[in-house]
């Protein structure tokens, strides 16, 4: 009799530590979230709340199959946005297999076109689906369920850079929380940016995959950041001078070049995993 009762309470402590383990491991699911792709020195970011979705740039051409297999995986066949921020094959270089393999409602994109083979490809894909793109220049607000969202174009083409200082600036508010994604800019753009706007947030993706930029500091200390991002790669690492401010600011920063990056948020807080 004793025999079978331990064996009867060694089953039940077996379930139990099944149990516990399974729900050690089960992953919280957030109603927003935002995926920062390990793409490289590029810059490829999912954002997530509900079942709506924007993404913010496509990486290099030789990243799609990944995006593809990326949306498949997890079941996404709609973009309510696709966000351009400006035409470097860094940014732009996955947007025609995008838009060839998935529905893209919106399309939201820089004023400085390039004469690029990616150029041509991502206008020939929206062509071929019937896709009309927004230029930017100046600011257009939308709503996709609890976000609400800006972005902010340039108004003038800028004497030098051209190209990264063209970036679409992307502001995004989802309840108590806030973010900004400010593309590849540069110290002319963010100048620009920093006499317009008050508004401090807690998160923030740095510009230009966290080159020096004599701007930075400024930017970081205006806008007051908890958490960063920067879209790096171990060969194009990012600038040391930058992670120096980082740190001086004991802002906390996460490095694409270590692996993906998730951010998920209740609306209150933010929690960010690698």
């Amino acid at each position: 009799m004793k025999k079978v009762i331990i064996v009867i309470v060694l089953g039940i402590l077996v379930i139990l530590l099944v149990f516990l383990t399974f729900k050690k491991k089960e992953k919280k699911v957030y109603d927003f979230s935002i995926h920062f792709f390990d793409a490289g020195k590029a810059d490829a970011i999912l954002i997530k709340n509900k079942n709506k979705y924007i993404m913010i740039d496509t990486a290099e051409e030789s990243f799609s199959n990944e995006l593809i297999t990326y949306f498949n995986e997890n079941n996404i066949d709609e973009l309510d946005y696709l966000i351009i921020s400006h035409f470097d094959k860094d940014h732009v270089g996955g947007a025609s297999s995008i838009i060839d393999n998935f529905k893209v409602v919106n399309v939201l994109q820089s004023n400085y076109p390039k004469d690029s083979e990616y150029y041509k490809k991502y206008k020939a894909s929206l062509e071929k689906k019937g896709i009309t793109p927004v230029t930017v220049e100046g600011n257009i607000e939308f709503t996709l369920e609890d976000m609400k969202v800006l972005v902010d174009g340039p108004t003038k083409i800028y004497d030098k850079n051209e190209s990264n200082n063209s970036s679409l600036i992307v502001k995004l508010n989802y309840k108590d929380t806030d973010y900004l994604f400010m593309g590849d800019t540069e110290n002319a753009r963010i100048k620009d940016f920093l006499s317009e706007q008050t508004k401090t947030y807690d998160f923030i993706k740095i510009p230009y995959h966290g080159n020096e930029l004599k701007r930075i500091p400024e930017l970081l200390i205006q806008t007051n950041p908890t958490y960063a991002v920067i879209t790096s790669s171990t060969e194009k690492k990012e600038s040391n001078k930058t992670i120096q401010t980082l740190n001086e600011l004991k802002i906390k920063y996460y490095l694409t070049r270590n692996g993906e990056i998730d951010v998920n948020s209740d609306g209150e807080n933010i929690y960010i995993s690698q």
